[in-house]
């Protein structure tokens, strides 16, 4: 899976890539992982997509993160309108 973190509606943005999207999410909400989440607080989980393998998510994320802070906010929006967490409504 693909996902993207936010701290903030048009905040600071987090792409990433997991197999396990809760336990990701949920690691990241804790603070566990310190690293560029941790630092600016990027706890809200915006946006994800599904893919069939790991790699094909790999690709993905390579894409999401070549592009323009513009294009992720737009994927966020066709999404996530409104910037809620989704992670709720995964639990």
């Amino acid at each position: 899976m693909v996902y993207i973190m936010a701290n903030t509606k048009n905040g600071t943005l987090y792409t990433g890539v997991t197999s396990n999207l809760i336990k990701r999410v949920y690691e990241h909400k804790a603070g566990i992982m310190k690293g560029f989440t941790h630092k600016y607080s990027c706890k809200n989980l915006v946006f994800y997509e599904l893919h069939d393998t790991m790699e094909t998510a790999i690709i993905r994320e390579k894409q999401i993160k070549a592009g323009s802070r513009k294009k992720k906010i737009e994927l966020i929006k066709t999404m996530n309108p409104d910037w809620k967490d989704l992670y709720t409504s995964l639990i």
